[in-house]
């Protein structure tokens, strides 16, 4: 259906409580909008962040946070749900991870040898995670992940890899994006050589080894991610790797941190060759960092006769106030609940917006999905199919009530109470699409849609 294109943000449709409409005005972020694309191309960093990924008049432009609130350029404030892009674990500016990173910035952030700080934050790390024998620190996932494809291919002789396709992320780098619908300027013969498999699909990665026998160089998967693992299943890739010589690569970028401090790994009992982590790690700093087999991480080092691998060589990959706010991360975890509180009240907040959307007789229509420490929700039409429209009605209607939704990423700093808030707002906003549901989307949605990451054109 087409959407309205009025955009007075009063005119919307609804009978929500007048208190719970406390974000009404957006004028000064639909203005640093403009200047956000004139400066910077799709106007963010980051395109899961975007303007296409918000409500047309709605998009707010942020100026702080703590904890688990955000407040934008219109000083509206939001509870919110995104976190970072599920980085932000502990809640954002939380004490001493900052406090961490001041001491060791007025040490010096980048010295021109290795430092005792590296020593010590690698150590920590391994004996932290029991992820693997070694350690190699960077600045962003996709660095890692790259990183863990390149020694698998070194370490096989192979060159074709695959990657699983129910998992939307992996890396920036060709290697990856040529497998997605946006695949400009990635070379054809690039995209030849990453092959994909499904998650919980055992037999079809059988098949797929089968239809390239002794060929793949690495398997990567999330460990687990809005569906948890067949029985038997990381078991039978652990045996089918073993068994064809191919590197097993767990992408803990995610999950890492946020499952179990060792990892989704750790949570299953199935040990892969290499793993990425990151996000969680640092808290909203930017660290990540590529563990495994010794055999494996050698190859990048300086005391081995094999073939040189140019793994990891990043100017920024030991800064110290990043690895200092990994010791902090990793302190906390220890001193803290901070998993079960994850777990504890994403159960809490699952179980309220499941007993909201029964209540407003939208229950086949609004899912919650995932694991309860890092869940996200999925919107359908009147006829039962996904829709982005109806995704743009949601988020529409709780940044109405105070609520940042991309997502409902849990974190240390959500309470009980405001999750519970939360569940209340989310019930007003059900409402709204119940009623959508009912009298169609035009009369209530305001703008264009939301569109999907992953296109070929705008």
């Amino acid at each position: 259906m087409a959407a309205v294109t009025h955009h007075p943000l009063q005119a919307l449709p609804t009978s929500t409580t007048p208190a719970l409409l406390t974000p009404n005005d957006f004028r000064s972020s639909r203005a640093l909008q403009q200047r956000l694309h004139a400066a910077i191309p799709g106007g963010s960093h980051t395109y899961a962040k975007g303007d296409d990924q918000f409500p047309e008049f709605m998009a707010p432009c942020l100026v702080r946070g703590r904890g688990c609130r955000v407040w934008d350029a219109d000083d509206n404030q939001f509870i919110e749900y995104g976190m970072g892009l599920r980085s932000v674990t502990l809640g954002h500016a939380y004490g001493p991870v900052v406090q961490a990173a001041q001491r060791a910035m007025a040490r010096g952030t980048n010295l021109g040898r290795p430092t005792t700080l590296e020593l010590s934050t690698a150590e920590e790390f391994l004996d932290f995670t029991q992820a693997g024998d070694m350690v190699k620190f960077a600045k962003n996932g996709s660095d890692v992940t790259t990183a863990a494809i390149k020694l698998a291919r070194a370490h096989t002789g192979r060159d074709l890899v695959a990657c699983c396709a129910d998992h939307p992320f992996f890396s920036t780098d060709d290697w990856f994006m040529g497998t997605t619908p946006v695949a400009a300027g990635v070379p054809a013969s690039v995209r030849a050589l990453t092959l994909s498999f499904r998650y919980n699909d055992l037999a079809g990665v059988a098949q797929l080894f089968a239809e390239h026998p002794r060929r793949l160089a690495a398997l990567m998967l999330e460990v687990e991610r809005d569906v948890p693992p067949a029985p038997g299943f990381l078991a039978g890739l652990r045996h089918l790797c073993d068994q064809e010589g191919t590197v097993l690569i767990f992408d803990e970028i995610i999950t890492g941190f946020r499952w179990h401090h060792g990892g989704a790994q750790a949570l299953h009992g199935v040990r892969p060759d290499l793993s990425t982590f990151a996000k969680a790690l640092g808290n909203g700093f930017a660290i990540a960092a590529l563990t495994g087999r010794r055999e494996l991480m050698e190859l990048g080092g300086l005391h081995h006769e094999r073939e040189r691998v140019f793994l990891l060589s990043t100017t920024y990959g030991a800064e110290t106030h990043a690895l200092a706010v990994a010791r902090a991360v990793m302190r906390t975890y220890t001193l803290e609940p901070v998993v079960a509180h994850l777990h504890e009240q994403g159960l809490r907040l699952r179980e309220g917006l499941e007993a909201a959307a029964r209540d407003q007789d939208v229950a086949g229509y609004f899912q919650v999905l995932g694991a309860p420490c890092c869940l996200a929700y999925g919107t359908r039409d009147a006829d039962g199919l996904p829709s982005q429209g109806f995704r743009t009605l949601f988020l529409q209607e709780t940044l109405r009530r105070g609520l940042l939704l991309p997502s409902f990423v849990i974190s240390y700093a959500h309470t009980a109470s405001l999750v519970d808030q939360t569940v209340a707002r989310v019930h007003e906003a059900l409402g709204v699409y119940r009623r959508a549901l009912d009298e169609g989307l035009d009369r209530y949605l305001l703008g264009r849609p939301v569109q999907p990451v992953y296109r070929t054109h705008n």
